[in-house]
């Protein structure tokens, strides 16, 4: 997949579902994948009677790595140059999270076009949890 430099517009958006009700399982999982074990995310009695937590909460990378479904989504991966964010608040089992991607600025580069995003996750009752920026190559 690849954009074009035609084919994108400062201030056009992506907007997509990255996750309708997170399942512990899915924690778990990306526990599993990523060799974090940190107990505030598996070990619910950990989290709440030696952490104070309410209760586990998602990886901030599993966050960030969803959040970044947007943009791959729209330019694909190949394109991606930089992505960075900015965790704001925890996710919890049972959000469900929403992205949201920006074109920020288009820039000429000595290898061809760049388009700057923002990029902005938030729950289901509109809290941001992730804040970012990222760039991507455009085909000429």
């Amino acid at each position: 997949m690849s954009l074009s430099a035609d084919g994108i517009k400062v201030g056009e958006t992506r907007e997509s579902v990255l996750v309708e009700d997170l399942k512990r399982t899915r924690i778990v999982q990306y526990a599993g994948a990523s060799g974090d074990y940190n107990p505030l995310h598996t070990d619910e009695r950990f989290a709440t009677e030696v952490a104070g937590y309410p209760g586990v909460f998602a990886h901030g990378m599993l966050t960030m790595g969803m959040t970044g479904r947007v943009l791959t989504d729209w330019v694909g991966t190949e394109a991606l140059l930089t992505f960075g964010v900015r965790f704001k608040a925890q996710v919890w089992p049972g959000d469900t999270l929403t992205a949201t991607a920006t074109v920020e600025s288009l820039e000429d580069t000595p290898a061809g076009p760049v388009a700057h995003f923002s990029v902005r996750t938030v729950n289901q009752n509109g809290a941001e949890v992730v804040t970012g920026i990222a760039a991507a190559r455009l085909e000429p």
